[in-house]
């Protein structure tokens, strides 16, 4: 069996979930079929079974179009380009709006099986038109294009499946299967080193909250910058926030963090999305790590968190539900969310519903350490990378076989 996997993101070009699940799904799969990623970027490898071919968005495109939507036409020319690419390919996997019309016309042009990952979902993420502009309803209708046509969507928590049922009604719920993130439990585990403290000025004699994220509307970042007013004085925050969706919101971040260093001036802000080894680093010696996102399918940066020993303090929303076990691996803040835009409805409110839970968990090390245990296990019991590509093999089999017998 080949799998075409198509992506935006892939090593060393990674910055979000997306990109970290296909990294660490190729290299999965590659152990027992044959996978080729085609991936943004110029990179062309090939490692045994997994073969990775990038390609660039047409050059009439990236040097002749202005405007916000030019990211929307880049991915079209993507889509259009990579799918010449394709050799005996017997299913292709998609993973986010990005790629998702290689998918469509791949499955139309070469009558592959078509399966679709979604990490997100564009009518969900209203916020995104801040960033793509008009470009919004491009990436929207390229989405549903895809997602109605795909022989398989593949949601990433029960949450997202409920989400994409109630975005999408025509799909037939029998075609949608909930297929977690996972965790390579060997990389992401606690060291003792800390170099990426001492690089950053983290100091270490004293306890800290930690965020990794990017600085968007969806991973909510500045709601714990709101919160760090009524977090005990002089606790020392770790903002590991890097890429801006826009100038915009790198400018209201950067006023937040000032605000909030008037009342608190242990903040540390790392303004860069930092290497994978600093991050695990910083996992390992943070008391508490912090996931104030106000809309996460999945999460799966909390799962590096609790397979590192860390804690966790999240928003009670989306496939977080299903990763923290409230009480037991971390706390869940729940908050009221507006219907369209995700954004808390009271967010005053949930910063300070942030802090109090913050607040409870920084005066009990022990429940920590004991929180940061019970997450190490039900991480190795339930999201190992294993397990999640021998799921997939199984759906690719299933509708490959499926095709195979219709053709009788």
């Amino acid at each position: 069996m080949r799998a075409a996997l198509f992506t935006r993101e892939y090593p060393p070009n990674v910055y979000g979930g997306a990109g970290v699940h296909v990294e660490y799904l190729s290299r999965e799969l590659a152990k027992k079929i044959e996978v080729e990623v085609h991936c943004w970027g110029e990179q062309h490898s090939d490692n045994g079974a997994l073969h990775v071919r990038g390609a660039l968005p047409w050059s009439e495109i990236t040097n002749g179009t202005e405007g916000k939507f030019k990211t929307a036409l880049e991915a079209f020319s993507l889509n259009l380009t990579q799918i010449k690419a394709l050799q005996g390919v017997d299913v292709v996997h998609t993973h986010t709006w990005y790629v998702s019309m290689a998918g469509f016309l791949a499955k139309k042009l070469y009558g592959v099986p078509f399966v679709l990952t979604t990490h997100s979902l564009e009518p969900l993420r209203a916020w995104k038109a801040e960033q793509l502009g008009s470009g919004y309803a491009m990436s929207s209708w390229m989405e549903r294009t895809a997602i109605l046509d795909a022989d398989a969507v593949i949601a990433v928590s029960n949450g997202t499946k409920e989400d994409i049922l109630r975005a999408y009604p025509a799909i037939a719920p029998e075609r949608v299967h909930v297929i977690y993130n996972g965790i390579d439990l060997d990389e992401y585990q606690r060291k003792s080193s800390t170099g990426a403290l001492e690089k950053y000025g983290v100091d270490q004699s004293a306890p800290y909250i930690l965020f990794v994220g990017r600085i968007t509307r969806q991973k909510g970042v500045t709601h714990l910058v709101d919160a760090i007013r009524y977090l005990p004085a002089n606790m020392q925050v770790v903002l590991c926030a890097g890429a801006p969706d826009t100038p915009e919101i790198a400018a209201e971040m950067r006023q937040k963090v000032e605000e909030a260093r008037a009342h608190n001036p242990r903040i540390v802000w790392i303004e860069k999305m930092v290497t994978k080894q600093e991050a695990i680093e910083l996992y390992s010696h943070a008391r508490i790590f912090c996931c104030p996102s106000v809309y996460e399918p999945f999460g799966i940066i909390n799962l590096e968190a609790m397979a590192c020993g860390a804690p966790v303090v999240a928003s009670a929303t989306g496939g977080i539900l299903e990763v923290v076990v409230n009480g037991e691996t971390g706390y869940l803040v729940p908050f009221e969310q507006d219907p369209v835009t995700a954004f808390p409805t009271k967010p005053d409110q949930f910063a300070r519903d942030l802090a109090d839970r913050l607040s409870e968990l920084l005066a009990d090390p022990e429940k920590c350490r004991r929180f940061g245990q019970a997450g190490r296990r039900r991480v190795e019991e339930k999201f190992a990378w294993s397990s999640i590509a021998a799921q997939t093999i199984e759906l690719y089999k299933e509708l490959i076989g499926q095709q195979k017998a219709s053709r009788l």
